[in-house]
């Protein structure tokens, strides 16, 4: 088995990518390498490549990661808009409820594939989850491995 080597030797045998650009532009749902072909293919499936350049995105990782970034942006705004209100209204429970859950679920909604774009701009950048030609690997029982 090959050894895998991390940080600054791997980096310095590939090309650098810049990364503020690739996630701009899966931020806006194009393509992280050529920012030309989409990169989704429906609201939150990515294509299997780019139609532009032929980048391949089959393989991203994004998982969870998108939508705990949105709760976390939502949230924040979301609950200080509200309790903002709190302080200079007096009013009933109902239109908080009536205010703040429609905006809740349209944030959410309008940022989720923004977000899951840059993330898999994100990894394009740093060459991860295939995006660096190699396949990738999971341990699945680490402790199972060689023993000194």
């Amino acid at each position: 088995m090959e050894e895998k080597v991390y940080g600054g030797r791997a980096a310095a045998k590939r090309p650098e990518r810049p990364l503020m650009e690739a996630m701009k532009r899966g931020f806006l749902g194009r393509c992280p390498n050529c920012g030309k072909g989409n990169l989704f293919r429906a609201y939150l499936k990515t294509a299997d490549k780019c139609p532009e350049c032929g980048e391949e995105f089959h393989h991203h990782r994004a998982d969870d990661l998108p939508a705990y970034l949105v709760i976390f942006i939502v949230g924040h705004i979301v609950v200080g808009a509200f309790m903002g209100m709190e302080a200079l209204t007096d009013w009933p429970g109902w239109v908080h409820l009536a205010i703040w859950v429609p905006v809740t679920l349209v944030m959410s909604l309008a940022l989720i594939g923004p977000v899951k774009g840059a993330i898999v701009g994100l990894q394009w950048a740093y060459y991860m989850h295939g995006f660096g030609d190699e396949d990738d690997q999971t341990e699945t029982h680490p402790e199972l491995g060689k023993h000194s």
